[in-house]
């Protein structure tokens, strides 16, 4: 009878052996079987998430595992619950087939590969649920989401120095940062290079009134730095710099120019500023000064002023 006749625990036990490794053979095989590893491959109900900016293209590409072959690639939209068929597309076809949708998309939908389909000159109504379902050879089907958002362009915004003043050392500067429309979604950020970040009153990002402003106070022994305002929604952004160097130099000259053209003025010879004045009954004629600062220097003062 041989060991087990003789010892019925040591029976038992190497029964138990032999049926736990038949187990762990039977799990080992189908782990390694196709159908295991095709479902571990596939990604059915993942979601993607997609931004796009009105008038720009957008890809919705689909990953496949290449040991299985493909038979169709089906693209549609999801409405209300319902999977609407836009076309399909075939392996080794260039041309997609149509069953819905061909008036609003056949001129902006192209077929980049198999598995990649692009929308070009996106619109605000492009928003939505798409799907990709994929069938292969094998019968198996798997589908993944896309939700679409389209923003509308962000408009290129202006930048500008609206208020300057100069104190010993200083230059004082209010900037606005200005769009051509203003909209809810737009968020005003200001970037600079060079300007330590104490010396900048800087708004947090955020909405705000159109314009948006920043004071910056400069000091004129530092190298030139630059400012940057920058205009955003979710999916686009444009910006503009403006070098504050360059609007304190011109403050500076302009500065410069005032002191150098009034003293020349007062100094002038009176003919520049004086008229003369009809002869008195003695039959002397004589000069006398007026308006000199009515008439002359407060002009050059306002137009300097202007300037700065």
């Amino acid at each position: 009878m041989g060991a087990c006749s003789e010892d019925p625990h040591l029976c038992g036990a190497s029964w138990l052996l032999r049926f736990t490794s038949l187990l762990l053979s039977v799990c080992s095989t189908v782990t390694r079987s196709p159908g295991a590893h095709e479902s571990a491959a596939e990604f059915s109900g993942i979601l993607a998430t997609l931004k796009g900016i009105q008038g720009t293209p957008v890809l919705f590409p689909v990953i496949r595992n290449p040991e299985f072959e493909l038979e169709k690639m089906s693209w549609g939209v999801v409405s209300r619950s319902n999977y609407i068929v836009m076309l399909h597309v075939f392996p080794g076809r260039d041309v997609p087939r149509w069953v819905n949708f061909q008036d609003k998309f056949e001129k902006r939908v192209h077929v980049v590969n198999t598995t990649t389909l692009r929308i070009d000159n996106l619109t605000l109504e492009d928003s939505g649920l798409y799907r990709a379902q994929v069938k292969l050879t094998t019968g198996r089907r798997y589908h993944r989401d896309f939700h679409l958002t389209v923003y509308e362009a962000v408009p290129r915004p202006q930048i500008r120095a609206i208020d300057l003043s100069l104190t010993p050392g200083w230059c004082n500067i209010t900037m606005e940062c200005n769009t051509t429309e203003t909209r809810e979604d737009l968020t005003v950020s200001w970037e600079s290079e060079g300007l330590p970040r104490e010396l900048a009153q800087r708004p947090a990002p955020g909405p705000a009134p159109n314009p948006w402003t920043l004071a910056v106070n400069l000091p004129l022994s530092r190298p030139s730095p630059s400012l940057t305002c920058v205009v955003s929604n979710q999916a686009d952004k444009k910006a503009a710099s403006q070098d504050l160097g360059d609007v304190c130099g011109r403050g500076t000259s302009n500065l410069r120019l005032l002191f150098s053209v009034v003293p020349r003025l007062l100094s002038s010879p009176q003919p520049c500023w004086s008229r003369q004045h009809a002869a008195d009954p003695t039959g002397e004629a004589s000069s006398v000064h007026e308006g000199v600062i009515p008439w002359i220097v407060v002009p050059v003062l306002g137009v300097l002023g202007a300037l700065l």
